[in-house]
C-alpha cells in the first residue's frame, strides 16, 4: 500500500471516529440541551450589555455580572409567572364556583345566555351544570399543576444550572468556537461563519423578540384587564403572555374571550375598553413598535414558516419545541440558502 493510499485510509477512518464522536455527544447533550441551547440565547441575548461591562471591568468580571443579573431576572420571571398560574389561577376558579351559585354574577350571565340558547334546546341548568363542572376541575387541576411543578423542580434547576454555564461559556468564547468550526468544518469558511451567524441572529430573535414581546403584552393586557374590571387580571395578564406564543392568533385567544365574557355579563362598556385598549396596545404598540424596536430590524420567518415551527417542535420535543422548533427550521432554512447560492455559483462558473 502507497503512503497516499494509507493516508486516505487513515484519514477516513478519523472522520468516520469523528462522526460517531459528534454522534455519541450529542446524545448525552440531549437530556440538558434545552439548558445549554438557552443559556446559549442568553448570551447572544446579553452581549451587548457584556461588552460595554468589559471596558469597565475586564472579560471576566464582566462575564459573571452579566450572568449574575440573567440568574437573578430568571429566578424573578419564572417565580412570578408559577406564583400568578397557581395561586391566581385557584383563587380565580373557586371564585367562578361561588358565583355560579344561585343569584351570583354568573349565574345570572348563564340565565341570560340560556334565553339566547332556549331556541335550540339548551337550558339554564344545563349550561350551569356544565361551567360549575369546568371551574371545578380547573380548580383539581390547578391543584395538580402545583404538585407537578413542586415535581419538577429538581429538573427545572438543573437545566438553569446548565443554561448559567453556558451562558457563561458562550460570552467568553464565542468568537473562538466560531473561528474554530471554520477551520474544521468540511465547509468553506465564509459559509461556517454565515451558519453561525444565523445561529446566532435566530437566537437572539428567540428571546428578545419573542419573551420581550411576549411580557410587555402581559404588562399592558394586565393593566388593561384591571381598568375594565376583569377578576384576576394578573392571571389573564400571565395568560395573555403565554398565549403570545401561539403564532397569528395569539393573544387574540385570550382577549377576544374576555370581552365576549364581559359582554353577556351585563357589562358592555368594560367590553368595549378592555377591547379597545387590547386592540392599541397589546396587538398594535407591542407587535408593530415595541417588536421591531427589539428584534432591531432583524428578518424574522414568514409567519407560516413559523407556525410550522412552533407547532411541529412542541409535537416532536415537547414544551422544549417552543425553542428548539424555531431554532432547527432556522439553521435548515439557512443551509437551504447556502446550497441554492453554491449551486447558483456552479452553474453561473459551468
Amino acid at each position: 500500500m502507497t503512503a497516499p493510499q494509507l493516508e486516505r485510509e487513515q484519514h477516513t477512518v478519523l472522520t468516520w471516529a469523528a462522526v460517531l464522536s459528534l454522534i455519541v455527544v450529542l446524545y448525552l447533550i440531549v437530556p440538558v440541551g434545552a439548558g445549554i441551547l438557552l443559556g446559549a440565547f442568553l448570551a447572544f441575548m446579553a452581549q451587548p450589555t457584556f461588552e460595554r461591562l468589559c471596558a469597565r471591568m475586564g472579560t471576566r468580571a464582566a462575564a459573571a455580572v452579566t450572568v449574575l443579573g440573567a440568574t437573578l431576572g430568571l429566578a424573578a420571571l419564572f417565580g412570578a409567572l408559577g406564583w400568578i398560574l397557581v395561586v391566581r389561577g385557584s383563587a380565580l376558579a373557586q371564585q367562578v364556583v361561588d358565583e355560579s351559585k344561585p343569584g351570583g354574577l354568573v349565574d345570572r350571565a348563564v340565565q341570560t345566555v340560556g334565553r339566547w340558547l332556549a331556541h335550540v334546546h339548551i337550558t339554564h341548568e344545563d349550561i350551569a351544570t356544565h361551567l360549575r363542572d369546568l371551574a371545578n376541575h380547573a380548580a383539581e387541576r390547578t391543584l395538580g399543576i402545583a404538585t407537578s411543578i413542586a415535581a419538577a423542580t429538581g429538573g427545572v434547576l438543573l437545566g438553569l444550572f446548565f443554561a448559567i454555564l453556558a451562558m457563561h461559556y458562550v460570552l467568553r468564547n464565542w468568537q473562538k468556537v466560531s473561528d474554530h468550526a471554520q477551520e474544521v468544518l468540511p465547509l468553506r469558511p465564509e459559509y461556517t461563519a454565515e451558519l453561525f451567524a444565523e445561529f446566532r441572529r435566530v437566537g437572539r430573535t428567540t428571546l428578545v423578540g419573542a419573551v420581550g414581546t411576549a411580557i410587555a403584552q402581559g404588562v399592558f393586557a394586565t393593566f388593561g384587564y384591571w381598568l375594565s374590571g376583569v377578576t384576576e387580571p394578573a392571571f389573564f395578564g400571565a395568560a395573555t403572555a403565554i398565549a403570545s406564543f401561539i403564532p397569528v392568533v395569539g393573544v387574540l385567544t385570550v382577549i377576544v374571550p374576555i370581552a365576549v365574557a364581559l359582554f353577556v355579563l351585563g357589562m358592555p362598556g368594560h367590553a368595549a375598553i378592555e377591547l379597545a385598549w387590547s386592540l392599541v396596545t397589546v396587538v398594535g404598540l407591542c407587535d408593530y413598535v415595541i417588536r421591531p424596536r427589539l428584534v432591531r430590524g432583524e428578518t424574522e420567518a414568514p409567519a407560516l414558516v413559523t407556525f410550522v415551527a412552533l407547532f411541529g417542535g412542541v409535537e416532536v420535543f415537547g414544551l422544549k419545541g417552543l425553542i428548539v422548533g424555531p431554532v432547527l427550521m432556522a439553521v435548515a432554512l439557512a443551509v437551504l440558502r447556502l446550497y441554492a447560492k453554491d449551486a447558483r455559483a456552479v452553474r453561473s462558473g459551468a
